[in-house]
């Protein structure tokens, strides 16, 4: 058995907490690409690792005085909630297709929005400012200044209409059985079409670049500290990961009510919440450095987390042991095993039935790219990274909504 982390070969930076031969080669050499960057402290790959637009999915990268923004990705601030309640599992109504058809009525989901402003914020007062505020600052966003179609009333109608959206993709809502005889509630969603094309606007401004006119790869272009380009990134960037916080909040309380007129007597505890797709100003080695996680959450010591599988596996929820050789950081799922279209090529929808036995969810032909043997095994992955998180609850599937 491996003890972790261990090296990747070729580099001097980098520790991982996965097997070298189990990473695709398009990943390895995208991992060394990227820990060889003149600004790049250092590398930590988690055991969910597997090769992703811009820069490996499932690693946080530390650089001092510079960020890449394709390293972020184009999903700034996506991320995982979750809420348990003080339902039991045998407490849940016998019909969870019709409670599933319900969620999806009052939550849009794939590629399709509100029609205006979500329906939820008149309930909730503290949603309602916090929208307000956010909508507010949008007309602010440095991406405007840098081309028009970043500030037409277009692109404000978009974040208007996307907030409290699920998207598609490996974005879920789930019910599950927790092994602490409760019933939890999992979301993963992020900042939308808005932060995709902010993501964009700055990824190109920073290839643009004369210091990025040489790198090995053009994805990974940055910015430099100091810099007005790394400033407007770094304004526009903070403004999305608090639009991607705020659109899980909102669909959570359009879950919570829905839950709450269907079942008498529940109740919900504070919710965990991670982002896995940021940047963060921290501290290690005792260096100031721009940690970047891709595909990570921070699991710093007694930071909770949740660490979804597939929709057939459920979640773990964790409990961060502030491990300082991984930067305080943890796997943000099980990670892919396959890409989408093999997984189309591979498998059908009658495969995806099969996989899913027992669970409320679609099993057609649009969502069999996210059958769960398209994904890592999330135990084994779990495993892996003992030293870096404690579990706190797992989490069975019961019903998961997909895009």
């Amino acid at each position: 058995m491996t003890t972790y982390p261990v090296p990747l070969s070729g580099t001097d930076n980098t520790l991982m907490w996965a097997d070298e031969t189990d990473i695709e080669q398009q990943a390895r050499e995208q991992l060394r690409t990227v820990a060889g960057l003149g600004w790049t402290h250092g590398v930590r790959v988690m055991p969910d690792v597997h090769y992703g637009l811009g820069a490996t999915v499932g690693s946080v990268i530390a650089m001092r005085q510079a960020i890449a923004p394709a390293a972020v990705g184009v999903d700034i601030g996506c991320g995982m909630t979750a809420v348990r309640t003080n339902l039991r599992p045998d407490q849940l109504p016998d019909d969870l297709r019709t409670l599933r058809l319900e969620i999806e009525r009052g939550i849009p989901v794939g590629f399709s929005s509100h029609r205006d402003e979500p329906r939820t914020l008149v309930k909730h007062d503290d949603l309602a400012d916090r929208f307000a505020r956010t909508i507010d600052d949008f007309d602010q966003l440095r991406a405007g200044e840098i081309t028009q179609a970043a500030r037409t009333s277009e692109a404000r109608r978009k974040a208007i209409t996307q907030v409290g959206t699920l998207g598609g993709g490996n974005h879920f809502i789930e019910l599950c059985a927790g092994d602490d005889d409760r019933v939890w509630v999992t979301l993963h969603s992020g900042s939308r079409g808005t932060g995709n094309r902010l993501a964009q606007v700055h990824m190109e401004v920073a290839q643009s670049l004369p210091h990025n006119q040489d790198l090995p790869d053009r994805d990974l272009a940055v910015f430099l500290a100091g810099s007005p380009q790394m400033e407007a990134y770094l304004h526009d960037l903070w403004w999305a990961q608090s639009y991607a916080l705020l659109n899980r909040d909102v669909m959570l309380a359009a879950i919570c009510d829905e839950l709450a007129h269907r079942i008498d007597g529940i109740a919900f505890e504070a919710p965990i919440r991670c982002h896995h797709n940021y940047v963060a100003v921290e501290e290690h080695d005792g260096l100031e450095l721009m940690v970047t996680r891709k595909g990570a959450i921070r699991a710093g010591s007694g930071d909770l987390g949740v660490i979804p599988g597939s929709m057939g596996t459920g979640s773990y929820i964790v409990r961060g042991l502030g491990n300082e050789s991984s930067y305080q950081s943890a796997s943000h799922g099980a990670g892919r095993r396959m890409s989408r279209n093999a997984a189309r090529r591979k498998y059908t929808a009658d495969d995806l039935a099969t996989q899913t036995e027992g669970i409320e969810c679609r099993k057609d032909a649009g969502v069999v790219d996210e059958i769960p043997a398209a994904y890592k095994d999330i135990d084994t992955v779990i495993g892996a990274q003992a030293d870096l998180v404690e579990v706190v609850a797992r989490l069975q599937t019961l019903l998961c909504i997909k895009g």
